[in-house]
């Protein structure tokens, strides 16, 4: 079997930290989101379980069929828009969440999402791609200020894997940590609960008002600030991914998974770099395999629920921190080379990036929808009619 013969250590490697860092980074919004919603222990244990399950299955597949690493996410803005809404009860909820997944599949299956995502130059992709990246390597930086020896410790770790055995670099980093916050007594492992997580069935409830309070903006946050990069990523790493299939896998799992809290699936930006990078192999070909085994364990994490985030969690914030950054430093330096690339585009590519960056929020909308305006306006008037 092919995918057995493309396996390898620094692929599995990267796929866990793809997984660590999109778990760790954010399951807490998770959990206020399952709060506001008035969840049960029971229900809020069915999400994680719905969550991990449907980001597993469709990474699986998608990378699979494709041969190309295809990382499939939750939606974070999605889950920090739940977690701000107020007077929604659980039943209304799913039933936004089931039509949001309708909208996702609706935009995949009618190619307009793609339409879009073709109008945008290599230029503009990649300054998005590295400013969505380059606030993890700020984070890994500013860890210095509470975990110094950790992250010193990770990055020469990093340097030395660098110079002596590129392929594992990012698992040397990792070992590092783990061996550095060990001895520092920093991995909190008591905590974890084993437990597998059971799914729950919530019946939806379909009401004018959440579909337009809550369905309609769960989606516009999914595709500008979710979707968006993600696709950005797959290019500015050289990936054509079918985008269209891909982004309607990601709705008919939104679809089938919604009753049990998988509230809006998509495509990864952030995790699926890591899986896209050199760290993840040398053989651009062969780094499928690394969103393969993200996939495989995001499964893991669906079906024992509670006891894989906790032991996620178990890890310090600067040690998930230092990992991500180190191991998106290559991916962001060749975002930021094809962005400067050209020089017709180099002002639009720095405008995007800098936008980016800020973390901007206007509407509702993250700062990556806004970094493209602001490359697409800048293009738009500097090269207007011109050939």
């Amino acid at each position: 079997m092919r995918a057995l013969k493309d396996l390898s250590l620094s692929a599995t490697v990267a796929g866990f930290v793809a997984v660590l860092v999109g778990f760790t980074s954010s399951v807490a919004i998770i959990f206020q989101a399952t709060q506001q919603l008035g969840a049960t222990a029971a229900q809020t244990s069915s999400w994680i379980w719905a969550l991990g399950l449907g980001m597993g299955l469709t990474s699986l597949g998608l990378s699979l069929w494709t041969r190309q690493p295809v990382l499939t996410a939750w939606s974070t803005p999605g889950a920090a828009l739940l977690a701000a809404t107020s007077g929604v009860k659980m039943d209304e909820a799913i039933g936004a969440f089931i039509v949001c997944g309708v909208l996702i599949t609706v935009a995949g299956a009618t190619r307009w999402f793609e339409r879009i995502m073709d109008r945008i130059p290599i230029a503009i992709a990649s300054a998005l791609l590295a400013g969505v990246l380059a606030r993890f390597g700020l984070d890994a930086v500013l860890a210095t200020r509470t975990a110094p020896l950790l992250v010193v410790a990770m990055a020469v770790a990093y340097l030395i894997g660098r110079r002596w055995w590129p392929r594992y670099a990012t698992p040397t980093v990792l070992l590092a940590g783990v061996v550095v916050a060990a001895l520092q007594g920093r991995l909190h492992l008591q905590a974890v609960v084993w437990d597998w997580a059971v799914p729950v069935w919530t019946t939806p409830r379909f009401t004018v008002t959440t579909l337009i309070g809550v369905a309609l903006p769960l989606f516009l946050v999914t595709m500008a600030s979710q979707n968006l990069p993600g696709v950005a990523a797959q290019r500015a790493s050289g990936y054509q991914t079918p985008v269209s299939a891909s982004v309607a896998a990601t709705g008919v799992a939104t679809m089938v998974f919604a009753p049990f809290g998988g509230y809006a699936f998509n495509l990864a930006a952030i995790t699926a770099a890591i899986c896209m990078g050199r760290e993840a192999h040398e053989d651009p070909a062969r780094r499928y395999m690394a969103s393969v085994m993200a996939g495989v364990f995001y499964i893991l994490i669906g079906l024992a629920g509670g006891a894989v985030v906790g032991l996620l969690q178990a890890f310090p914030r600067e040690l998930v921190s230092a990992v991500a950054g180190l191991a998106l430093l290559g991916t962001i330096a060749g975002g930021l080379s094809a962005a400067l690339k050209e020089e017709k585009h180099r002002d639009a590519a720095m405008l995007t990036f800098l936008v980016t960056l800020s973390g901007l929020s206007l509407l509702g909308i993250g700062s990556a929808f806004w970094g493209v305006v602001a490359g697409a306006v800048s293009l738009m008037v500097q090269h207007f009619r011109q050939r």
